[in-house]
């Protein structure tokens, strides 16, 4: 695991497909939280947002490295297990949205002028790994595992993505966002988030069992 891990996160160095959704989300985080000011949790609202989009296109990104007959080599030089190789790819998304989670929980404090706690800290954490969590989960799904046209996976990322985001009241993106936007006091917070990030752990679940579930029909 660790081996294949290190190998896509080579291909990725090497390849430069990290850049378009890093630069998204140094952009979005840069319009939304500069000189900001009041409560945190709007803020940090922000910045999981921005991470669940980026999450998503870099975890597409991360699954179309390889075409069909270099995959079909990574898995039988890794034994043959095509659900290692499936988790070594979710394992490279998720040590990279961690590197990003940072820099959101870094980025408002230095550029506005908040009052922090520590529960506002664990708040953004927390609110940040869930959208993180749902992005990967979006991106497996929407991956060439399980759709053989890239054009069909974009137009089902897209719908995905966007009712997430806009479709009132859905756990836990929406509703994740709709509560941190109106309650300012984060320790009321940090209960409701932790079960949006069980939710989201639950969804990414879900997606890699189905996308698996496709690929080894396929193989």
């Amino acid at each position: 695991m660790i081996a294949l891990i290190r190998y896509t996160f080579a291909t990725v160095l090497h390849t430069q497909r990290y850049l378009a959704p890093l630069l998204l989300f140094m952009g979005v985080m840069g319009v939304l939280t500069v000189n900001g000011s009041g409560p945190l949790p709007p803020a940090y609202a922000s910045s999981a947002g921005a991470l669940f989009v980026c999450s998503t296109w870099l975890t597409i990104a991360l699954m179309s490295l390889d075409d069909p007959s270099q995959r079909a080599i990574v898995v039988v030089t890794s034994g043959g297990r095509s659900l290692t190789v499936l988790l070594s790819a979710i394992g490279t998304a998720l040590l990279s949205c961690l590197v990003l989670m940072v820099f959101g929980l870094i980025f408002p404090l230095w550029m506005g002028n908040y009052v922090v706690t520590t529960a506002d800290l664990l708040l953004g954490l927390e609110a940040q790994l869930a959208c993180a969590l749902v992005g990967i989960a979006i991106g497996v799904l929407c991956s060439r595992l399980v759709f053989k046209r890239q054009g069909y996976a974009l137009v089902a990322a897209l719908a995905l993505v966007m009712g997430a985001l806009f479709a009132k009241g859905m756990p836990p993106v929406n509703q994740l966002f709709t509560l941190m936007a109106t309650t300012p006091d984060a320790t009321k917070l940090l209960g409701p988030t932790g079960g949006m990030l069980l939710i989201s752990a639950l969804i990414l679940a879900v997606f890699t069992a189905v996308t698996q579930f496709v690929a080894a029909r396929r193989e």
